[in-house]
């Protein structure tokens, strides 16, 4: 299933005010990440390597000890085991993360959702 029309894919709220769609594969996910304004995913960490970019809206994004408004276009990295949040601000706001590996918790929310073998 190389191509993903990510609509087609229900969407899980993962905490009040964010959704997420993960498609994945064998080592990596993608996270089409949807926040209302103001929603929060609060301060946390795992042992996944993730990247993303800011698709649309404003994004204030901490990463480790450091904070940053985030605009559409800018991206991040976030090593294994740091700490991290991001609130949507002045509206709403979307991105896409990838995870490597793949998160198995996101994974098993998407229970419909079958990756390709």
């Amino acid at each position: 299933m190389p191509f993903i029309d990510i609509h087609s894919i229900e969407s899980q709220e993962v905490c009040p005010g964010c959704r997420l769609r993960t498609p994945y594969g064998k080592n990596l996910m993608l996270s089409y990440l949807e926040m209302d304004e103001g929603a929060m995913i609060p301060m946390h960490d795992h042992p996944h390597e993730q990247g993303g970019i800011l698709l649309e809206g404003k994004l204030e994004l901490t990463i480790g000890d450091e904070s940053r408004v985030v605009k559409p276009g800018d991206m991040f990295l976030i090593p294994p085991g740091v700490p991290h949040q991001a609130v949507a601000v002045d509206g709403p706001a979307i991105v896409m993360d990838v995870f490597s590996p793949i998160r198995e918790d996101y994974a098993k929310l998407m229970n419909d959702y079958i990756p390709y073998s």
